[in-house]
């Protein structure tokens, strides 16, 4: 899909579909309309308690935007569990445009500056579309997810897209919906004018918690 354009693909999110790839090295890409999407609601999310304990406690420092690409990268790696990635370097230019123009966003998780985790994803309205996250650190990417969750509740969004529901997901509530609901909810989501920059750029774990509703 070499004409495929970045206002295709913000096209393509306000109508519910996202790009995909076969490989790190495929130069194509096609575009995903699931019958079944997963979801994390905003107001029914659940953190366990030990995570909380480790959000609140944890030594890393969370940081917002500072490291878009780096995080692209981390997420691109292969892995043990995952040899290819379907973030091919096509889609990953996009991504970048995105984030240049504002429509995409990085939580990274730093250890001694040092990019141990984090996850990036798409904001259009009040609708956040989550695309990836990867760990390199014990819970990094979980530190990350809260520290999301408690932007975009302090933010007003209305809608957290996780794509397919996962097992690594499904411990903070996520749902999977059908095609038709899933729509709906994002038609609404687009009329909420949210702000991800809500909460300050760098937000310290009880902050978080706090936002969420889960300061102790």
């Amino acid at each position: 899909m070499a004409d495929f354009t970045l206002d295709d693909l913000i096209d393509s999110y306000r109508n519910g579909i996202f790009p995909m790839s076969d490989a790190r090295d495929d130069d194509y890409l096609f575009l995903v309309d699931p019958p079944k999407r997963g979801i994390l609601p905003l107001d029914a999310f659940h953190v366990p308690s030990r995570l909380r304990r480790t959000v609140r406690t944890t030594p890393f420092e969370v940081r917002v935007d500072t490291a878009f690409s780096q995080v692209i990268e981390l997420c691109a790696e292969s892995a043990n569990d995952r040899p290819n990635t379907w973030i091919s370097h096509p889609i990953q230019s996009l991504y970048q445009a995105l984030f240049a123009r504002g429509l995409a966003h990085s939580i990274e998780v730093w250890h001694d500056n040092r990019l141990v985790g984090g996850l990036y994803g798409v904001a259009i309205g009040g609708a956040f579309f989550g695309e990836s996250m990867a760990s390199r650190a014990t819970d990094a990417s979980k530190i990350a997810l809260v520290h999301l969750l408690a932007r975009l509740k302090s933010g007003g969004y209305s809608l957290l897209d996780c794509q397919f529901q996962t097992d690594h997901l499904k411990q903070f509530g996520t749902e999977e919906i059908d095609r038709a609901a899933y729509h709906d909810r994002l038609k609404q989501a687009l009329t909420i004018e949210a702000d991800f920059y809500d909460l300050p750029a760098r937000t310290d774990g009880r902050t978080a918690l706090k936002a969420l509703g889960l300061a102790d």
